[in-house]
């Protein structure tokens, strides 16, 4: 009886949740539209663009799950500070990437995004990403499915339809290279400029697969869950960050790649 209760508890808290986040990301796309190719950006120290959007849609978004949610875990590349590390100690945590592909965002080229993520006990239980490009809002887990602005996806029919791309993220050492040559050789390959959305794309079966050495927990967090949803095998190549249990706006890149399963088994290396 017990557990049962508890797992009903747990449950509501989940659903409460997602419905706030979907809220909260759809509250923010008139403004990140309206800053799209407008807003001024400056360079950080890692080479990285970022821009007041960034900062604004962070602090937005944390406010109003807040609102609700005050003891939760807030985790923001630009919202947390640079010289401390936030320990998670509670059950769930938000993870957001205010506007991935920046780069993309500041100057024009539609491949951008808004990523949040709910992580339960260190682990991506949902995620939402909406695609600037397209104008939906994917969103979606394990246990849940995928949706694209609330219809589900089905990702077998829009895969048998698709040619087989591969997502790649450029620059890539020689050595990061050198297993690749045989598929770059044999199949097409696209490189948006947006961790979260290859990774979406992947979900969605547009891409078949993506290897990416160039990303941090807040640029996959919510696409982990979504291609989870979508029932896609995904393996971290070292760093695997999750369970998350602590949050640096520095810390490691996880290399990872995910596709169907027997995609996944031709890139073993």
């Amino acid at each position: 009886m017990k557990n049962r209760q508890a797992k009903a508890q747990r449950d509501h808290q989940i659903r409460h949740r997602i419905n706030a986040g979907r809220v909260a990301v759809r509250d923010q796309v008139p403004f990140f539209e309206r800053q799209f190719g407008e807003v001024s950006s400056e360079w950080k120290e890692d080479d990285t663009r970022v821009t007041f959007a960034d900062f604004a849609i962070s602090e937005k978004l944390f406010a109003e799950l807040r609102r609700d949610f005050a003891k939760d875990d807030f985790c923001s590349e630009e919202a947390n500070p640079l010289d401390e590390t936030l320990q998670l100690e509670a059950r769930f945590a938000w993870v957001i990437d205010p506007i991935d592909g920046t780069n993309n965002y500041a100057l024009g080229c539609p491949f951008c995004a808004i990523s949040l993520a709910l992580l339960c006990d260190g682990m991506p239980i949902y995620g939402f990403v909406y695609d600037h490009s397209t104008k939906a809002l994917f969103e979606g887990g394990p246990g849940f499915g995928l949706l694209r602005n609330g219809k589900r996806v089905d990702r077998d029919a829009k895969a048998a339809d698709a040619q087989t791309m591969i997502g790649l993220h450029f620059p890539m050492s020689p050595e990061q290279m050198a297993p690749l040559l045989p598929l770059v050789s044999k199949f097409r390959v696209r490189c948006l400029g947006s961790g979260a959305l290859m990774a979406t794309y992947v979900a969605t079966g547009y891409l078949t697969a993506v290897i990416d050495y160039k990303v941090k927990v807040w640029d996959i967090a919510a696409a982990h869950a979504l291609c989870a949803g979508a029932g896609l095998r995904w393996q971290f190549m070292g760093n695997n960050p999750f369970p998350l249990r602590t949050f640096h706006p520095g810390m490691a890149f996880s290399p990872y790649r995910v596709g169907s399963e027997a995609f996944m088994d031709e890139l073993a290396f």
